[in-house]
């Protein structure tokens, strides 16, 4: 995205736009890791449909994961967590900013209209 200091992840936001995988990021910070038996006893998905959605946060870097037994343990990569955070605070800087100039544009017109009235 235009005007942004960093460019906008796409595929990082693409596996948080997901509202499961969201509230797996949450459960995992809150318990401090956790795998995809564990994570599917407290959500409406199965282990696997856990184990996938884990493989998108994985892919995008917000998971790192370790074999522990047949499972895998995973965990939020905090700096990358933390990346998207700046880029969504970005975002919505430049979103901000636009928004101000259709205020002013809005408020140009407003004034415009109102003096074209008075003077008639």
């Amino acid at each position: 995205m235009t005007g942004t200091s960093s460019p906008v992840d796409d595929g990082l936001w693409s596996a948080i736009g997901d509202p499961t995988r969201r509230r797996i990021l949450d459960l995992l910070l809150a318990d401090g890791g956790g795998t995809a038996s564990s994570l599917s006893r407290q959500l409406p998905v199965t282990r696997q449909g856990v184990a996938k959605h884990l493989d998108v946060l994985d892919r995008a870097g917000l998971v790192r994961s370790t074999t522990a037994g047949r499972e895998k343990r995973c965990e939020v990569d905090a700096a990358q967590l933390e990346r998207a955070a700046d880029q969504l605070a970005a975002v919505g800087r430049t979103w901000d900013r636009r928004l101000q100039r259709i205020k002013a544009i809005a408020e140009a017109i407003e004034t415009t209209r109102t003096n074209d009235t008075t003077r008639s």
